[in-house]
């Protein structure tokens, strides 16, 4: 494995760095499309390995290159992603067809954590220059890339949430959040009330890993004055965690 992170591809920065400092005339190079399935990457301490379809939605050849992160977060919630042989990924470069497909298997060599949950990023990166003809006309390459998460969870693994309410400088709403639990945290939707009525919103997806905390903005739909406030958080397995709160 670490002989193929040696010997991966050049990263397309790299190659535009390299083609601004000659001096060359460059014309754009058209990306390709490429799509992952699943989108997210669920294993168990039992599963030896798991397959992943990559599907090129182009009319010409696309080069691929994968690569598996460690993925944690600061204390704050900023994301870390840093280079991991904890798991085979074969292959991890490619050239898929046009309309073909290719399946890459990632199989596991850590050992899981019966007691927390493990998680990573699978990134694929298309690697334009890779295909570019050699007698072409020197080009600036434009590349696509898709992140999928991989989790790993024992069965004990699970969420554990605590949030406040609190407000930012400029006085908008924040919702504060923290994972103290041993599994990932995807806030789907949060819903502030006061007496039946709405008086805040958050909708998207954010993770909160374990030990990680977020503060989430909340779009005001009307004027918040201080007191007690009704915080109902959606995950994105559908259930929902209900907080009584008191803003300041």
């Amino acid at each position: 494995m670490a002989a193929d992170i040696r010997n991966r591809w050049p990263r397309a920065i790299a190659v535009q760095f390299a083609f601004a400092t000659i001096g060359a005339i460059l014309t754009p190079a058209m990306a390709g499309s490429f799509s992952v399935t699943p989108v997210r990457i669920y294993m168990t301490p039992r599963d030896r390995a798991v397959a992943v379809t990559i599907v090129n939605e182009g009319d010409t050849e696309v080069a691929l290159q994968a690569d598996l992160n460690t993925w944690t977060q600061k204390a704050d919630g900023e994301d870390q992603l840093v280079l991991t042989e904890d798991m085979i990924l074969s292959p991890p470069i490619m050239k898929v067809p046009p309309r073909g497909r290719q399946v890459v298997r990632l199989a596991m060599l850590k050992p899981p954590d019966a007691s927390r949950q493990l998680t990573y990023r699978l990134i694929v990166r298309e690697v334009p220059e890779a295909t570019m003809p050699k007698d072409q006309v020197l080009q600036i390459p434009i590349s696509l890339a898709m992140s999928m998460p991989v989790f790993i969870t024992p069965p004990a693994a699970k969420r554990d949430m605590s949030c406040a309410i609190g407000r930012a400088a400029d006085q908008a709403l924040t919702a504060q959040c923290a994972n103290i639990g041993s599994a990932y945290a995807q806030v789907r939707e949060i819903v502030v009330k006061r007496d039946n009525q709405v008086v805040g919103r958050f909708e998207g997806g954010t993770y909160i890993l374990p030990g990680a905390r977020k503060l989430i903005p909340i779009e005001k739909t009307q004027g918040a004055a201080g007191g007690a406030l009704h915080m109902s958080v959606t995950f994105d397995d559908g259930k929902s965690q209900d907080f009584d709160l008191s803003l300041p």
